[in-house]
């Protein structure tokens, strides 16, 4: 499951993006459909080489400047790597980002995580936590309100995770470290959105305040959680719309489907969408990794 599969089921989202973009998801190593399954004895890349890995699939597709969208720890890396291949980014569309190395809180809770995922496996406390730490209270529920379809969904991709992508997505991100320094090079217009109810809320702030102001953008969404783009894709569309105003880039009035597909997602079930309904056999482009990291 994306994390931005409910903003290209937002219809006027995905007008504004499917009509201007070519649109390349990258996943982390072992997270592609069909990879093969890791080893817990397989080196853990660091974030560096994460980014580095960024620049080889551009190479691979034969791309130049490209704008980046990422969610949390996927914005921590798409900013890494603009801080380190500025010429490659047009822009950065930033989604409850990270910039700083994890407070001990946070490193004490990353760490707790990884040995309960390795002793217990995705047990119910796990699930818990990790909804919260994604979305808002409204549509986690309580014992009054019942869950939002997107919890439910989240629920149970969760339960078919690897556990070893969990634990070694813990270590990566306890092994992050302080970009705030490089944010002050960066010269490519940042678009960065955060929830109200984000534990990122701060970070988010932290990184707009050091960001220079004559080329970033700061969207707070109030009642919503680290996913904006699933809790409330719609509430990114102005704001979106604006931004790329300064590319020259525009959503068509009338939108009846992305020029490079005659079907409108508006109008296409989520499980039809996978590689394997499409016909489409997906092979990873292999990466490296670098020794002794």
């Amino acid at each position: 499951m994306s994390c931005f599969q409910g903003l290209f089921f937002c219809p006027e989202a995905a007008a504004l993006l499917l009509h201007n973009f070519c649109v390349y998801h990258i996943s982390p190593p072992g997270h592609e459909l069909g990879a093969a399954a890791i080893c817990a004895n397989d080196p853990v890349p660091s974030v560096n080489d994460l980014a580095d890995q960024i620049l080889e699939v551009l190479n691979y597709f034969r791309l130049g400047a490209v704008m980046c969208m990422g969610v949390t720890a996927g914005a921590y890396i798409l900013t890494l790597f603009a801080t380190k291949f500025r010429e490659r980014v047009l822009g950065l569309i930033l989604v409850s980002p990270l910039c700083k190395a994890p407070s001990w809180t946070e490193w004490l809770r990353n760490k707790v995580m990884s040995n309960l995922l390795y002793y217990y496996g995705m047990c119910g406390l796990l699930k818990d936590f990790l909804l919260f730490r994604y979305f808002s209270k409204e549509v986690c529920g309580d014992a009054e309100v019942p869950e939002s379809d997107i919890v439910q969904a989240c629920r149970r991709v969760s339960a078919s995770n690897s556990i070893i992508l969990l634990i070694i997505f813990s270590l990566l991100m306890n092994r992050r470290h302080d970009i705030t320094d490089g944010l002050k090079t960066l010269r490519c217009r940042t678009l960065i959105f955060v929830g109200d109810d984000s534990p990122f809320h701060s970070e988010a702030l932290h990184m707009a305040a050091k960001m220079e102001r004559r080329y970033s953008a700061l969207v707070e969404v109030q009642a919503c959680g680290s996913m904006v783009t699933e809790e409330q894709p719609h509430a990114m569309l102005v704001p979106l719309e604006y931004f790329f105003m300064g590319y020259g880039l525009y959503r068509p009035r009338q939108f009846n489907g992305s020029p490079r597909s005659p079907l409108s997602p508006s109008c296409i079930a989520p499980e039809l969408l996978s590689p394997e309904s499409m016909g489409l056999k997906l092979k990873p482009i292999k990466t490296r990794i670098s020794p002794g990291r």
